[in-house]
């Protein structure tokens, strides 16, 4: 089972993948919006901002999400882990329900190609 510090650093390793991204996945990362992520067998959630493409983790809380963000993810430690390391495939994490994806109609679109 993956740990509290090695989701973030998943979390902080995506962050600088989006900064790299380029062509249409550089507009997808390039939102401004609030950002949740439920760790879900640690039952902990990350929030904070998709900001300039970047992910700008704010805080870290026991429990779902507080609050409802504008994009919410929610997966296992494991499973953030095995995506960020390309061990995972996100489409078939996603359509498997391993992985959760809410987000208004236009984000979901902006954010499929960053998928």
């Amino acid at each position: 089972m993956a740990t509290i510090e090695e989701c973030r650093e998943a979390l902080d390793h995506l962050s600088g993948n989006l900064a790299k991204a380029d062509g249409d996945a550089r507009g997808a990362a390039a939102l401004d919006r609030s950002l949740s992520c439920h760790i879900t067998d640690l039952d902990r959630t990350f929030t904070g901002r998709l900001d300039g493409g970047r992910i700008r983790v704010d805080a870290l809380a026991p429990g779902p999400p507080a609050a409802k963000a504008e994009i919410r993810l929610a997966m296992t430690g494991d499973d953030l882990v095995a995506l960020v390391a390309g061990e995972l495939k996100f489409a078939k994490a996603w359509a498997s329900g391993r992985v959760r994806l809410e987000a208004g109609f236009r984000d979901l679109l902006r954010l499929k190609s960053l998928l």
